[in-house]
Formats: C-alpha cells, structure tokens, sequence
C-alpha cells in the first residue's frame, strides 16, 4: 500500500509517527485519487493523410509544413548529342580537321510538278466558274460575284507567275521566237 501513497502522503504520515500524533484514518486509508492525467491532443487528421470530412482552414504552420514552399531542384538536361560530340572529336584528333557541315539545298520544282501544278490550277478556276454559273440559275449571282472573281483573278496571277519562272508565256505558248 505504501507504494501508491503519494509523497505528500508518506510525509504526513513520518511527522505523525515522530510527534506520536493519531494518524488521520481517512487520509491514510482513502487516499486521494491521483491528479487526472492532462488530455492528449488529438493527433491531427491532416497529418495521417486523410482529408477531413468538411473542408477547413489549414494553419500557416501546416502549410509551412507541406512540400507547397518546397520548389522542385533544376536538372538540365543534356543539351547536345554527347555521342555525336565524341565521335567529332575523334575525327578532328584523327585528320586534324572538322568535318564539314553538310547542307542540303532545296531544288527548284521539276517540270512536270510545274505542269501539275498549272492542271490544278486550271480545274481550281473552272470549279468556281462553275459554282458562279449555279449562283446565277439560283438568282444569287449578286453575294458571290466579287469574291468568285477575286479567287480566280488570284488563280490566274499563279499561273502567271509559274508560267514566267518556267519560261513560258501566259498565252500558253512557247517562249521561243517564231
């Protein structure tokens, strides 16, 4: 019994037995219940992971703790093909000289791509004629003319200008002397 008295109690019951005093029955036989111990605190739900079921307000120093203020480490990449890079060096350390950069020019389109390219453009300016012809039987000639008429206009300066890059002449013929 004596182990759960309390220091306190033990203490009491020394200066009894010294002056030779009654001890105090209630004292030493109902003694006090212990001081309850202090609540523990909730262990917060947002650091278990779940989400709480009601949105709430987060602190400043739960959000002080999450990875928000963290900013992500940069990690260039290579920029340059290393492998393409060593093996330049080795043909530099090998004839002493850097290769040349090959280029690769655009040649000019072949002549029957010219002629395709006139036949499309011929069968681009009959189909809006032909839209314009429909117009007209339909009596809406009159919202269609002016655009009609640009297109094609637009058509023939192509033609003219392939024509002219090619040679020929815009009647179709030749550019030889008769």
């Amino acid at each position: 019994m004596e182990s759960r008295l309390t220091n306190a109690q033990k203490r009491q019951i020394r200066e009894c037995l010294k002056n030779g005093a009654p001890l105090h029955l209630a004292c030493a036989l109902n003694p006090p219940s212990p001081p309850p111990p202090p609540p523990q605190s909730k262990p917060n739900r947002s650091t278990s992971g779940r989400l709480p079921s009601k949105p709430q307000k987060r602190s400043a120093d739960l959000c002080k703790a999450g990875d928000s203020y963290v900013r992500e480490r940069f990690r260039p990449g290579p920029t340059r093909d290393l492998e393409k890079e060593k093996r330049r060096l080795q043909k530099i350390l090998e004839t002493g000289k850097d290769e040349p950069k090959v280029t690769i020019k655009q040649s000019p389109p072949k002549e029957e791509e010219k002629k395709d390219r006139v036949d499309e453009i011929m069968e681009e300016i009959e189909e809006r004629r032909h839209f314009l012809d429909d117009m007209a039987s339909l009596g809406q000639e009159q919202m269609y003319v002016s655009v009609i008429n640009t297109e094609i206009s637009q058509r023939i300066r192509e033609l003219e200008l392939l024509n002219h890059s090619s040679g020929r002449t815009s009647e179709g013929g030749s550019s030889e002397k008769d």
